[in-house]
Order: structure tokens, then C-alpha cells, then sequence
């Protein structure tokens, strides 16, 4: 496990999987949003869920967000392409409707960015989020992400294509922020 000042990230367990499956994937405006695949009706058991369970594997790194205090679920994320010969992973986080709003992301996402660098040894990390996604995009720039790029028209969301902002962060620059680095 994983910890911040707030959450924690740990191994995602099969009780997990019906809260994550309700808060995410039965929303379907935030599936569109947070999903690049297209909604369609699962059930918290299908195989294709992707919350379930799922063995290690060097190319993503699944965990679940869970508070501090309580361990109650409070969302999930994954390092996903992890390329370990070019040292960079691409960022996914997610926190349920009833968890926002409290500093839980930027949290989860610091622990995270420590994982992928200090953990991992990888020199980079990438999101993607939709341009109005503004709490996303909030989270990462208060993490050390630097805006690189809008990727026009480049996601179907709700019936429309929405321009998809790149944002990154480097190993030095993480370092050079944390205060027991510096």
C-alpha cells in the first residue's frame, strides 16, 4: 500500500469492484468523459469490467484510492503503458461524485507521481483529459504538470468530439518540488 497525507493506494479487492462499477461506469456522462471506449450496459461481474481484478502486469499498474482514515473506497487510478525502456507512463485517476472536492486527487495523484518516479524509476509522466475537464486539469497543474499541447477534436464525448489536453511531468521536475529531495 501506498500512502499520502489523505488516501492511500492499494490492490484492488473484488469488494471494491461493485462501488467503482456504480460510481463510474453507470454514469455514462462521466464514462463518456473519463472512458476513451464506447459505453455499453455491463454488469459489475462481466469480464470485460474494467474495475475488476486483475493479475500484475509490467504495462499498467491498477490501483484503488481509499481514505486515510476510514478506507473507504473513494475512486481508483492507473500508471497504463508503462514503456520501461523509454521510462514513461501515461496517468488515469478517478474519484467517485461524492469524494471530489475534498483534495483527494491531488493527493492520490502525488502518491502516484512518487510510485512512477521513485518507485519505478520512470523519467515521465503524461495525462489526457478532455479541455473541459477543468478539475483534471486543475488537479495536475497544483502536481507539477505543465500543459504541452491540445490534441483538437481528438475524443468522442457525449455525442460530440472535444479537444483532448497533454499535460507532463519529468522526474527532475518532480524532484526539484518535493521538499526531502531539494
Amino acid at each position: 500500500m501506498l500512502a499520502g497525507s489523505k488516501v492511500a493506494l492499494r490492490a484492488r479487492t473484488e469488494s471494491d469492484i461493485p462501488i467503482l462499477h456504480s460510481g463510474f461506469h453507470e454514469d455514462v456522462e462521466t464514462h463518456a468523459i473519463a472512458d476513451g471506449r464506447a459505453w455499453r450496459p455491463m454488469a459489475p461481474s462481466a469480464e470485460a469490467n474494467p474495475f475488476k481484478v486483475q493479475e500484475p502486469s509490467p504495462e499498467a499498474a491498477l490501483f484503488t484510492i481509499v481514505a486515510l482514515d476510514d478506507d473507504r473506497v473513494l475512486g481508483d487510478t492507473v500508471l497504463w503503458s508503462i514503456d520501461l525502456h523509454n521510462r514513461n507512463a501515461h496517468i488515469g485517476i478517478g474519484v467517485l461524485p461524492e469524494a471530489r472536492g475534498h483534495g483527494f486527487g491531488l493527493d492520490a495523484t502525488d502518491v502516484l507521481c512518487r510510485y512512477a518516479f521513485r518507485t519505478l524509476g520512470l523519467q515521465r509522466l503524461q495525462i489526457e483529459t478532455n479541455t473541459d475537464n477543468v478539475a483534471m486539469i486543475a488537479v495536475a497543474g497544483r502536481a507539477g504538470f505543465t500543459l504541452e499541447g491540445t490534441l483538437r477534436r481528438a475524443a468522442w464525448a457525449n455525442g460530440r468530439f472535444v479537444d483532448e489536453a497533454v499535460l507532463g511531468l519529468l522526474a527532475s521536475e518532480w524532484s526539484a518540488a518535493q521538499p526531502d529531495l531539494a
